[in-house]
């Protein structure tokens, strides 16, 4: 590539795609996505409270595994 400058279209694009890719990956090993929960509540629900990443986390894991209740029932 030499000491070219990548435009800075194509630098967007590459800068998209990575994030892309690390949210596939975090979502694949049940890790949720802190930032675009804070995008979603600030554009659908400004009234809400945005809660700290541990609360956050500590709600998603509630969520997926129970609380605490293993299995279905």
């Amino acid at each position: 590539m030499g000491t070219a400058l990548v435009p800075a279209s194509q630098y967007q694009l590459y800068k998209r795609t990575w994030r892309r890719l690390v949210q596939t990956a975090r979502l694949c090993c049940g890790v949720p996505d802190y930032d675009n929960y804070v995008r979603h509540l600030m554009e659908k629900h400004p009234e809400r409270p945005i809660p700290d990443y541990a609360t956050f986390f500590r709600e998603r894991q509630e969520a997926r595994y129970g609380g605490g209740r293993f299995g279905c029932c």
